[in-house]
């Protein structure tokens, strides 16, 4: 991690702003491909990859729209709240897809629907749910970290 910090601390302007658009930017076409993927892993790529990655995704695009903190304990405290609740509301969602054949099949098998809420309950989503929300607390913390300070205070550490 502080070798992020290092190469980061050469951006002349770390902006947290920018750097959750960044994160977005590279997670939100992984996510899609890999629906798609063929090659090694295959079927772990195509069935949990996205859940991982979905996690992480939503942990950016709260995180936006939280204000900047100087103090580490805050960040830290609000930064496993963001997660935890990334994480319980997917489970939730999870656990309504066992419900989702009450839904008409036009509005559950269109694309949104899917990437959004899936396509039906498996147990092994929710292991790759808590990775996904530890590694989006994880990426969430260290922009926190880097965006709280400037550039050339990061030397220092």
């Amino acid at each position: 991690m502080n070798q992020i910090v290092l190469i980061l601390s050469k951006i002349k302007k770390c902006d947290r702003a920018h750097l959750i658009l960044l994160g977005l930017i590279i997670i939100t076409p992984l996510g899609l491909l890999s629906k798609i993927y063929t090659g090694i892993g295959q079927k772990w790529v195509q069935d949990y990859s996205g859940d991982v990655l979905y996690e992480i995704f939503w942990c950016l695009v709260i995180f936006w729209f939280i204000p900047s903190f100087k103090d580490l304990g805050k960040l830290q405290s609000i930064t496993i709240k963001i997660a935890s609740w990334v994480f319980a509301v997917t489970c939730a969602i999870e656990v309504s897809q066992l419900w989702f054949y009450l839904v008409p099949n036009a509005i559950s098998s269109s694309l949104i629907w899917r990437m959004l809420l899936g396509v039906g309950f498996s147990w092994w989503d929710f292991p790759h749910y808590a990775l996904g929300s530890l590694m989006g607390w994880g990426i969430i913390f260290q922009i926190g970290r880097i965006g709280s300070f400037k550039p050339h205070s990061l030397r220092k550490m």
